[in-house]
């Protein structure tokens, strides 16, 4: 007897998904609840646990199929399987070529254990987990685990050709072709759409960092024993956009059909990388809390972006974003707002630059501020005051004490 797998609901106005992974192979015996698949939506993965524990048994969709909420995508026999079995080929598909085979095999060993950042390295770098020391917590496996187990295999020396390999075609130069993941065209349309519906300006100004820096400096250490975690700068810029977005109900403001929106709350969207592109997860009531849980929250969420486990409820709602480029050395930009929000705050690098304080050319550690808004809604003068708010606030955070 077999019992079918079914793709759960996804989330509110989530329809459909694209079959990343299958976590199981065909004869795998598979426990209850455990995941044996993994599905790729508009913002996340999400893994399929099985419904009942058995014997993994055919599979009805393919890597890189779209498959709609409540459809079968594969089936489960009856029995125990075995730890290592031969794998079934997946049905042909007519309307697309077939996927490599190392797209549609699981990776040897404890899959379960894996997270899915790991498990889709271990696919794409084609490395076998059991060969892997793991240095995470508990000896788990880490992406970067796999990655240095890669650069450790391409590095090993090749075996002595018996026969020239042939010679590449005339102007071959090794293109690569790859499909858009679901996330990565949800991203591009997104962006497209919020360029071609609002109208986007962006105003600059700069930062001296020097007293948020000596405040972090100061009490780091006593922070982070205390609370134990780190004190960085987006707790500062999370709590002066507060100030700023209440002093500037628009710019946390929505325009919905002919409406505007105002919120009385700030729920702050945090753009972060994850593997399969950017993912912009949203810490709630951020204006209620105070520096250790904004960083407990952003820490949080950059770790389960970067493991590939944020839920569909962690990428909803959202007033306001912050995006921080300077991670990356960016040292400006114009960044896209994320609709349907009406404003972002981009951060920069901070380098030293020489500036003017009273008559005198001093050098300051300065960053760069861009806020990027909805010319529909926020008037340039909101835009300007708001952008400045937070620079004042930054430049003596005194200010975010006294609610000034």
């Amino acid at each position: 007897m077999s019992t079918e797998v079914k793709v759960p609901i996804l989330g509110e106005s989530v329809a459909e998904a694209t079959i990343g992974e299958w976590l199981k192979k065909p004869g795998e015996a598979v426990a209850l609840d455990e995941p044996i698949a993994s599905l790729e939506t508009d913002k996340v993965a999400i893994e399929v646990p099985a419904p009942v524990a058995g014997t993994m048994g055919q599979y009805i969709a393919q890597v890189g199929d779209n498959v709609a909420v409540g459809a079968v995508i594969a089936t489960i026999e009856d029995g125990a399987g075995s730890a290592a079995p031969a794998p079934t080929a997946a049905p042909e598909r007519k309307d697309a070529p077939a996927a490599p085979a190392v797209a549609s095999e699981a990776p040897s060993g404890d899959a379960a254990a894996l997270s899915p950042a790991v498990r889709r390295a271990v696919l794409e770098h084609g490395i076998d987990p059991a060969g892997i020391t793991g240095t995470g917590k508990d000896g788990r496996i880490t992406k970067e685990d796999v990655v240095a187990a890669a650069a450790a295999k391409t590095a090993a020396p090749a075996p002595a050709q018996t026969a020239p390999a042939p010679a590449a075609p005339a102007g071959d130069r090794g293109e690569e072709r790859v499909k858009m993941t679901r996330l990565r065209q949800t991203v591009a349309r997104r962006l497209k759409s919020a360029q071609e519906t609002a109208a986007l300006l962006t105003t600059f100004n700069d930062c001296d960092m020097s007293a948020v820096m000596a405040a972090r400096d100061k009490f780091k250490d006593g922070f982070e024993k205390k609370h134990g975690v780190k004190l960085g700068f987006m707790s500062f810029f999370a709590k002066a956009a507060c100030l700023a977005l209440k002093d500037f109900p628009a710019v946390n403001g929505q325009i919905q059909g002919d409406e505007i929106v105002y919120f009385p709350y700030v729920d702050l969207s945090v753009a972060v990388s994850a593997p399969n592109g950017l993912v912009v997860p949203v810490v709630r009531n951020v204006d209620k809390l105070g520096f250790a849980d904004i960083e407990k929250a952003i820490g949080d969420l950059g770790k389960r972006a970067k493991d590939g486990t944020l839920t569909m409820a962690d990428m909803q709602g959202g007033t306001f974003t912050i995006s921080n480029g300077g991670i990356f050395g960016g040292l400006m930009s114009t960044p896209i707002i994320n609709p349907p929000q009406s404003a972002v705050l981009g951060l920069h690098r901070i380098e030293d630059r020489p500036v003017v304080r009273n008559g005198e050319i001093v050098i300051r550690p300065m960053m760069y501020l861009a806020l990027s808004y909805d010319h529909r809604l926020i008037d340039g003068r909101e835009a300007v005051t708001a952008l400045k708010t937070i620079k004042e606030a930054i430049e003596d955070p005194t200010r975010l004490l006294i609610d000034l």
